[in-house]
């Protein structure tokens, strides 16, 4: 009898109950607005920022709209403007080069390992050619590349790095977490990411004058003081009769929401790693399928898992694809020429100069993506491995 998975791939968990009374009693007061606050009240918003800066080890902290505002407001205060360019890597996701056009910048796109993450030998190549001083790194799908290695050489040459953190909240390297490598780190706390308010994002920094840029880009005015996780204030002085005002604030509600999420991700985060575990084993050693093999010094957190299908061919991919969803296996292809929902690729971006990345193409071509909820089991992750690795053999 063929075996068919009947779970969603879309359904996370609901918000914790103690989110869920801390956000009625933002409601029943009526103080959404990050600065509406009373005599002596902290809000919700600084004391999230607070906790996000204990939680990754920066020095400072500030709690936003969403990832995508994160990223765009972290290269204007680090100075990107018009004409710049900016190098990113070749496989993420579209929020990475919309933020630097966003910003007037160009992206110039980097090549993918076959462990999906930035070459860096292409970096080196694609950094003296261009001339770009920034590098919008995207920790794509939670693959960590080489830190070391990476922030070795932009110290050497003088790049400065801007991590996308959207897929590594809770994640790191070498026992570092995961943003605390670079000069400014962006994370994402939209519905599928690690930490649910809908949308949502964080910027962490331990640079003074790029965090109060920050906070002053994302809406303070002139209430700055009544941040806690910031620069002290004689350094706002500096800087903000200069500083445009670009709002893109977190409200009390979403953070009343997020921070006994915060609390809780190490624990969600071994849940996560557990099911992505049994999913990989249940893949291992299946024929025409590759397993990406994790390096020992990531500290992964596996709310998504990634494959390959080398050598498949666009019939046979297909083929798997519709065989999964006709047995309730949602699986999203990065080879496709169309964008289809969230799997558009770099030359799906057409207000960036029309660039060639053989080496991705090549991975791109072969490359699955599933997500994995926590609304899963292990067992329903047996199952769903067992049922992919028979249509692999099928197809």
């Amino acid at each position: 009898m063929t075996r068919v998975f009947t779970g969603s791939f879309t359904q996370q968990e609901p918000i914790p109950e103690a989110g869920i009374e801390a956000a009625l009693a933002v409601l029943r007061h009526g103080r959404l607005h990050r600065y509406n606050l009373t005599d002596g009240e902290a809000g919700e918003v600084a004391l999230l920022e607070e906790e996000f800066a204990a939680f990754t080890g920066a020095a400072y902290a500030l709690a936003v709209a969403s990832g995508g505002y994160a990223m765009g407001c972290a290269l204007r205060a680090v100075g990107v403007g018009a004409g710049d360019r900016v190098l990113s890597n070749g496989f993420t996701l579209a929020p990475v080069p919309g933020a630097i056009a966003s910003v007037g910048a160009e992206p110039v796109f980097v090549e993918t390992t076959e462990a999906l993450t930035i070459d860096l030998d292409d970096l080196a190549g694609k950094a003296r050619d261009s001339g770009a001083t920034v590098l919008l790194l995207s920790h794509m799908r939670g693959h960590v590349c080489d830190m070391d290695a990476l922030m070795a050489y932009c110290d050497e040459v003088g790049i400065r790095v801007i991590e996308d953190c959207a897929h590594t909240m809770g994640g790191g390297w070498a026992g570092t977490p995961s943003g605390r490598h670079g000069l400014v780190a962006c994370y994402s706390t939209q519905t599928y990411k690690h930490i649910n308010s809908g949308e949502g994002g964080f910027l962490v920094s331990d640079d003074a004058e790029v965090m109060a840029r920050a906070i002053i880009l994302s809406g303070s005015y002139m209430l700055y003081p009544r941040h806690r996780a910031r620069p002290p204030v004689e350094v706002f002085e500096k800087i903000k009769w200069v500083t445009p005002n670009i709002s893109g604030r977190m409200d009390n509600l979403r953070a009343a929401i997020l921070r006994p999420q915060l609390a809780d991700l190490p624990r969600q985060v071994a849940r996560w790693n557990a099911l992505y575990r049994t999913v990989e084993e249940g893949l291992r050693n299946t024929p025409g399928l590759k397993v990406i093999e994790r390096d020992p010094r990531e500290d992964i957190v596996g709310s998504s898992i990634q494959f390959l299908l080398p050598d498949a061919g666009e019939a046979r991919i297909a083929n798997v694809v519709t065989g999964c969803k006709a047995r309730g296996v949602e699986l999203k292809w990065f080879g496709a020429e169309e964008p289809v929902a969230f799997t558009s690729r770099y030359d799906s971006w057409r207000y960036a100069a029309p660039q060639r990345l053989p080496k991705t193409d090549a991975i791109l071509a072969g490359l699955m993506d599933m997500r994995l909820p926590l609304t899963f089991t292990p067992d329903d992750c047996r199952l769903i491995a067992e049922i992919i690795r028979e249509e692999v053999m099928a197809a």
